[in-house]
């Protein structure tokens, strides 16, 4: 059998893969393994809009108050907002049910440890053992109860402005929530911080969430940016771990380019600890040059923001992300937080007077193509004509470009990532790739 947890938790198909009573049994095992031996274990709850998530929350809360556990319900909340209380709270543990970026048809459940973040492979591995386990649940007073937290979300806007390193006077900003989590914190946030908001995409339904909308889909975004003559937009994702940006031209500023505009200004203020960055295999090449030319060093690890997160409290740094827009600054957070880091960002362009295109100027990448290749199987990725493909195109681009095929940790997808001196050539070598991925998953 496959591994029931993936890189960001258990996620599929709402109903079909991820049903409540697997988010039953599921939770059920997270009190057994993540709960307090010595006293009722308690546990805090949210999720973001979609609709499945009112029974997969349900079905979690009920599985959580059937262990035994005291059930805190969060209602609508960005994944971080719960990591936050979930260390805030003294909670045992925190659930987030959430399919973070995915379209509204699919959903997830991930965890937290007390603290606040995220579990290890062998907690994970655990929980999933522990499915099995036919031990009798409590009965009586010793049965859960499930109550509803007063205004969670106010608190976790007061933790954002607190946090603000300055005032965001003087600058416009678009927020496109993507429907989700955050579409009242975020902008809340990013108002008491100072800056004049504007909203798209902010009405959630529990249909559209990141329907053409957020992170993945920064088309309008851009216009919206243009329209309004604004200094800069932010594209969230669904549950707000994440965040993009846009210049005021409306060109893109990636996860790449937030963490070197972060790095430079957190090491300006000794606050980047070891003068290192940690990234992962993903991040460009660019980062990589920019970073070495300001002297500060780069730590890589495995894709996902979990083993960013794991480098981090291993070596005492202070900043770490994704590509993607997974920004940790774990001076502050738990896990990556889309809303902090626009505050993060929009401070420093205040803080500076710069301009968000002349601050991401500093980071120059190379040329990337990524293609998401829809596969049956994803153990394709180990074929021997696609390794024997990935090695012979490594070999013919050398030291001036890069191949990684990896699958993805939450759909069945494989991911073709080149990168190389002149985008053609990144876009040619791909295009085989893909082809290659194609031809032996059929």
């Amino acid at each position: 059998m496959s591994r029931l947890f993936g890189t960001d938790g258990v996620r599929g198909r709402a109903n079909a893969d991820l049903t409540p009573d697997l988010a039953l049994r599921l939770n059920i095992a997270a009190v057994r393994v993540l709960g307090s031996a010595d006293r009722r274990p308690v546990a805090v709850i949210g999720r973001d809009p979609r609709a499945s998530g009112e029974m997969l929350a349900a079905a979690s809360a009920a599985g959580l108050a059937a262990a035994g556990a005291k059930v805190i319900d969060l209602g609508i909340l960005p994944t971080p907002a719960v990591a936050h209380l979930t260390a805030l709270t003294g909670a045992d543990f925190g659930v987030m049910v959430s399919a973070s970026h995915n379209p509204m048809p699919d959903n997830g459940i991930k965890f937290f440890a007390a603290g606040g973040r995220k579990l290890p492979d062998d907690v994970e591995d655990a929980i999933e053992a522990a499915m099995a386990d036919p031990a009798p649940l409590p009965q009586g007073a010793d049965v859960g109860r499930i109550t509803r937290s007063l205004d969670p979300v106010e608190s976790y806007i007061e933790h954002l402005v607190a946090v603000c390193p300055g005032p965001l006077t003087g600058l416009k900003v678009v927020v496109d929530p993507a429907n989700g989590a955050a579409t009242s914190a975020a902008p809340e946030a990013l108002r008491r911080s100072g800056a004049e908001v504007i909203t798209i995409n902010d009405n959630p339904d529990g249909l559209n969430i990141n329907e053409d909308c957020g992170s993945t889909h920064m088309d309008g975004l851009r216009a919206a940016v243009l329209a309004h003559g604004a200094d800069a937009g932010i594209a969230l994702d669904g549950d707000a771990d994440r965040c993009l940006a846009v210049d005021a031209a409306g060109n893109d500023v990636d996860g790449d380019a937030i963490m070197a505009i972060l790095a430079l200004a957190m090491r300006e203020a000794g606050n980047l600890r070891g003068d290192t960055l940690v990234t992962t295999v993903m991040s460009n090449l660019g980062l990589h040059q920019a970073m070495g030319a300001a002297g500060i060093k780069i730590e890589v690890t495995g894709v996902g923001d979990r083993y960013v997160l794991e480098r981090l409290g291993e070596g005492d740094f202070s900043l770490g992300g994704e590509q993607s827009g997974h920004i940790i600054l774990s001076d502050h957070a738990t896990t990556g937080d889309g809303s902090l880091t626009a505050l993060m960002l929009l401070a420093r362009m205040a803080a500076t007077g710069k301009s968000l295109a002349e601050l991401a100027s500093v980071f120059t990448p190379a040329p990337q193509v990524l293609i998401n290749v829809r596969v049956a199987d994803k153990s394709v990725i180990g074929h021997e004509s696609v390794q024997n493909a990935v090695a012979q195109w490594q070999a013919k681009l050398g030291a001036d470009g890069r191949v990684l095929l990896r699958p993805s940790g939450t759909e069945p997808l494989v991911r073709v990532m080149v990168e190389a001196s002149e985008k053609p050539v990144a876009e040619t070598v791909a295009a085989e790739l893909v082809a290659v991925v194609e031809h032996a998953s059929a």
